[in-house]
């Protein structure tokens, strides 16, 4: 028997005792177990996807066993396999966008990254009048689903009234649609705000604070409550900007998650630090905020805000 040959029949002699460890989401395990009475590791991580078209076109008629998860407007996100028996667990977590927007196609599309600096004077010139337009566009449909009660209830881990029954200061959590789950170490949640005229963290300010502290710890007491086997310290809380849609929101994951381009510095500002930040604005004016800070964060080179304001203040001269 030749070298490689071999090597290959060792894996269908391996004993599997017990699992190591699961990291990458789930993607990735290490087993521990035996060839031959030895002590032996194997590490099993999923291969990458094909980029050719004609693979791509097998691999989703090959798709088995599809479970819906949920559904909220135009999203949609599933459970399934790729061509396994029925009683196989399922291996895949698919994600369904239909119509799709070019702002959507954009998103998911491989782009450059930049890092911008917005002054106060640039977002409430520039920034501001954008986002106002964002969601006059109607993108918070599926939000707003959510809010009152259309869509994802079953879903819905805790609801907070606000304190002292503060109807501006209610919020929910619920899973996050890219979570499968299951995974906890790849947990990711969402606590949406009920109130509408908080749009990012920009719209922070000292008078709130109270209530993001207080957010923070119902938030934090629902997830362990929740998912037992998750202690206080092994959660991570932190807001995006700019975020991917203009309502108030604040991401919740397993700090075990490994980090993407969402969690990176210049896209996710932990909301302990925001609250710092807050506390660390001179004077007594409740009004004082995040408007009056500025902020350096990664862009994409086609999102508009690059194309529109930050790419021509820069050829400008101004940024």
């Amino acid at each position: 028997m030749d070298e490689n040959a071999a090597s290959e029949a060792l894996v269908p002699q391996f004993k599997l005792d017990r699992l190591l460890n699961q990291d990458q989401g789930g993607r990735r395990v290490t087993l521990l177990g035996s060839i031959n009475d030895k002590p032996t590791l194997l590490t099993a991580e999923r291969a990458a996807f094909p980029s050719d078209i004609k693979t791509l076109e097998v691999f989703h008629k090959n798709l088995v066993d599809v479970n819906n998860l949920g559904t909220n407007d135009i999203y949609h996100w599933y459970l399934a396999s790729v061509g396994q028996a029925k009683d196989n667990p399922p291996d895949l977590k698919l994600n369904l966008i239909s119509p799709c927007t070019e702002k959507h196609i954009k998103k998911y599309s491989p782009q450059g990254v930049r890092m911008v600096t917005e002054t106060p004077g640039i977002y409430e010139d520039h920034v501001r009048p954008y986002v106002a337009k964002q969601r006059e566009e109607g993108r918070l449909d599926w939000v707003f689903n959510i809010l009152e009660g259309r869509k994802e209830q079953n879903d819905i881990i805790y609801r907070d009234p606000g304190q002292d029954g503060a109807k501006d200061e209610a919020f929910l959590l619920a899973p996050d649609l890219n979570w499968d789950r299951k995974t906890l170490t790849s947990l990711h949640l969402l606590a949406l705000v009920e109130r509408r005229d908080l749009w990012s963290l920009r719209d922070l300010n000292k008078s709130h604070i109270v209530w993001l502290k207080h957010m923070r710890g119902k938030v934090v007491e629902a997830t362990v409550k929740k998912y037992p086997e998750i202690d206080h310290d092994q959660l991570k809380l932190y807001m995006h900007y700019q975020p991917t849609f203009y309502h108030l929101h604040i991401h919740v994951v397993h700090v075990m998650l490994e980090p993407t381009g969402t969690q990176a510095i210049g896209k996710a500002f932990g909301l302990e630090n925001i609250i710092s930040q807050l506390e660390s604005l001179s004077g007594d004016n409740k009004n004082a905020g995040m408007s009056d800070v500025t902020l350096t964060y990664t862009l994409g080179e086609s999102h508009d805000l690059w194309t529109q304001v930050f790419q021509p203040l820069k050829e400008g001269g101004k940024g």
